[in-house]
C-alpha cells in the first residue's frame, strides 16, 4: 500500500452534456500497471462518485500504484419492484449511461496506453457492454475486464446447482428475484424489444475477442446465476476467465469497506491485476 493518491474531479464533454469523472492519481505510480476505469452499481438508478462502491474501491486500487478513474454516468428514475409496473419518462435510458462510460474510456485512453474496465452490479453490465463496443470498433480495447456481482443477462438465468446450494434457507432472503431483475432491466432499456439486444446485455451474445475477464461474485447472491452462466459462455468463446466466489458475502460487499468481504474481494482484484500486468 502506498501513500494517499491525489484526487481530482473534472468534467468531460459527452454526447448529451457534461460527464463528471473522478481521477485517482497514485503518489507512486507503477509504470507497468494498466489504469482502471471503475463503474459503480445501483440498478442503473442510484450511485455516484461518492458512493463507497466507487470511491473506496478506487482508493484501494490507486494505493497499489494504479491510476483509477470513476464515472458519474447518467441515471434513470427508480422503478417499482412490486405491484403494477410503472416506468417514468427519462432521457437517460440506454444508451445514455453507456455513452457516458465510452466518453470516459476515450479520455482515459488519451492518458494511458493500457486500461482495464471494471464495475459492480449494473456497473459491471456497463463495463462488459463497453468492452464489446470497443471490440467492434477500430480503436484500442481494454487489456482486461473485471465484473463484480454482475447483472449480465436480460433475464436472470435459472439458479445453477452451486448457487442453489449456497442459497439454502435464510440465505435466500433478500436476494433478487427474476421478476425484480426483469423490471430493473426494462427500466434501463425502456422496452421489451430492447431486452433482446446483445449490445445492451452481453449475456448470451457474441463474446469472442474480449480480453481476460475476472468474475468476482458474492457467495449469497442470486445474481451469481448470471456470472456463472457468463463464465460458461466465456469458456465456449475461448476467453480467458477466472470466476471467484468471496466467502461469507452478499450482494454489494464492495460498498462496505470495513467488511471482511471488501478486504478479501479487493485483495483478489489486486492479485488478478498484478498477474495481468
Amino acid at each position: 500500500m502506498g501513500d494517499e493518491p491525489q484526487i481530482r474531479d473534472r468534467y468531460l464533454p459527452g454526447v448529451r452534456g457534461r460527464v463528471p469523472i473522478r481521477e485517482y492519481l497514485p503518489a507512486t505510480p507503477d509504470p507497468a500497471a494498466p489504469a482502471l476505469l471503475w463503474l459503480h452499481g445501483g440498478a442503473f438508478v442510484s450511485g455516484g462518485l461518492d458512493q463507497l462502491e466507487s470511491h473506496a474501491v478506487a482508493l484501494r486500487i490507486a494505493a497499489t500504484g494504479r491510476r483509477v478513474h470513476t464515472v458519474d454516468y447518467a441515471l434513470i428514475p427508480r422503478f417499482r419492484a412490486w405491484g403494477p409496473p410503472k416506468y417514468r419518462p427519462s432521457d437517460n435510458r440506454y444508451p445514455a449511461p453507456l455513452d457516458d462510460v465510452l466518453t470516459a474510456v476515450a479520455d482515459l485512453l488519451a492518458h494511458e496506453p493500457r486500461i482495464v474496465l471494471g464495475g459492480a452490479s449494473a456497473g459491471a453490465c456497463l463495463a462488459a457492454s463497453a468492452a464489446l463496443r470497443l471490440r467492434d470498433t477500430s480503436g484500442p480495447g481494454p487489456a482486461g475486464l473485471i465484473l463484480a456481482y454482475a447483472t449480465l443477462h436480460a433475464e436472470l438465468p435459472r439458479l445453477p446447482p452451486p448457487v442453489r446450494e449456497r442459497l439454502q434457507g435464510r440465505r435466500r432472503l433478500g436476494t433478487f428475484t427474476p421478476q425484480v431483475i426483469r423490471r430493473m432491466n426494462l427500466n434501463y432499456v425502456g422496452s421489451a424489444e430492447r431486452l433482446r439486444d446483445p449490445d445492451v446485455f452481453p449475456g448470451g451474445g457474441k463474446l469472442t475477442g474480449l480480453p481476460p475477464v475476472l468474475l468476482l461474485d458474492a457467495a449469497y447472491d442470486s445474481l451469481s446465476a448470471s456470472s456463472t452462466e457468463f463464465a460458461g459462455e466465456l469458456a465456449e468463446a475461448g476467453i480467458e476467465a477466472e470466476h471467484l466466489i468471496v466467502p461469507g458475502t452478499r450482494h454489494g460487499f464492495l460498498n462496505r469497506p470495513r467488511s471482511a468481504g471488501f478486504r478479501d474481494g479487493t485483495a483478489a482484484l489486486v492479485r488478478w491485476l498484478d498477474r495481468l500486468a
